[in-house]
């Protein structure tokens, strides 16, 4: 029994110091949402448990391996022991009890997660390679940064135009792939003013690990007040060669294609329109308006020499791509 008592005080003291350095660890980055809250409570709980076995499984050998090794001048077999029935039961069911618990936290933790607020707010997510989009369907505002107001939910309804994405805030705690053909829902409810970033978390091509953008929490005030921007330099921008420049904002197409002459994952659109473009199979062919209209609608159809065909194919309207050649024009 006094090797028991031992055992048993050696644990405890193991499960809390292991408990604290990896508490104290940082494993977690801040806080930033209500949805958190209930995440980081069952992570706590499962950390604690973790700790506990970690004790339970490292101390017992550790003892033994000590205090039960082999004297010296020893020559006779050790103690044989046929079993324990009691142990073998209390090893079987006080695991099963702690599963089940564990369960029902994780249970109580997703109902907390997707609890639904009926004055939520509805930002449409439009995912595709490499950028995303957001919409703000109250407003009219398109940004490709995610500006959300605190305390205030946000129902994010995401999909995406080519490949399996997933939509991730770490300071968030939640995490959603966008399928594909499917409107996929994100509720969360910004707790903490800042700057955070949201990243694809599902490996989607060769520009995966660039694959994010900006996410703004502001006062429901400040946000307001950009929403009016947004609002006001949207119809300050009504000429063909405007819209064509906020649909080039707003879909992130500087990503791959400069304004300035750089060099990028795409040609540069500086000086683009009635130049002459040597393409991938050999030939050549001016940039007019034919020539950008059928890239727009079909990048893979005459590839640039040099170039990737990586572009993806966006659901624009007629009039969105003759407003984007409108712009592109204006880029002497």
């Amino acid at each position: 029994m006094r090797h028991f008592v031992i055992v048993g005080i050696l644990v405890i003291i193991m499960a809390a110091l292991t408990y604290a350095g990896l508490n104290s660890a940082g494993l977690m980055p801040i806080e930033a949402s209500a949805q958190a809250v209930s995440i980081d409570s069952l992570w706590n709980y499962e950390l604690i448990a973790m700790s506990f076995l970690f004790a339970l499984i490292v101390v017992p050998i550790i003892y033994s391996l000590v205090i039960f090794r082999r004297k010296k001048g020893e020559t006779g077999d050790g103690e044989h022991i046929e079993g324990n029935t009691r142990l073998e039961i209390a090893w079987t069911v006080i695991p099963l009890f702690m599963v089940i618990g564990l369960a029902y936290m994780g249970a109580y933790s997703l109902g907390e997660v997707r609890r639904v607020d009926p004055n939520a707010m509805v930002v449409k997510v439009t995912a595709s390679q490499w950028q995303w989009k957001f919409e703000y369907p109250d407003s009219g505002v398109i940004s490709t940064e995610l500006r959300l107001p605190v305390n205030r939910q946000v129902v994010l309804k995401m999909e995406s135009l080519d490949v399996i994405h997933s939509f991730w805030v770490p300071e968030f705690r939640l995490k959603q792939d966008i399928v594909p053909g499917r409107v996929t829902e994100y509720r969360v409810t910004p707790s903490l003013v800042g700057n955070y970033k949201v990243r694809c978390s599902e490996i989607c091509g060769t520009s995966h690990a660039y694959m994010e953008s900006p996410v703004i929490v502001v006062s429901q005030a400040d946000f307001d007040g950009w929403i009016a921007e947004q609002q006001a330099f949207t119809a300050a921008n009504q000429t063909p060669e405007g819209k064509g420049q906020a649909l080039v904002s707003a879909n992130g197409c500087a990503a791959c294609h400069s304004v300035n002459g750089a060099v990028g994952v795409g040609p540069t659109w500086q000086g683009l329109f009635g130049s002459t473009v040597e393409l991938e199979v050999g030939s050549s062919v001016t940039a007019d308006e034919a020539y950008l209209t059928e890239s727009l609608k079909d990048p893979k159809a005459k590839v640039v020499k040099g170039f990737q065909p990586t572009m993806p194919i966006y659901p624009f309207t007629d009039e969105e791509i003759a407003n984007i050649v409108a712009y592109i024009k204006t880029l002497k």
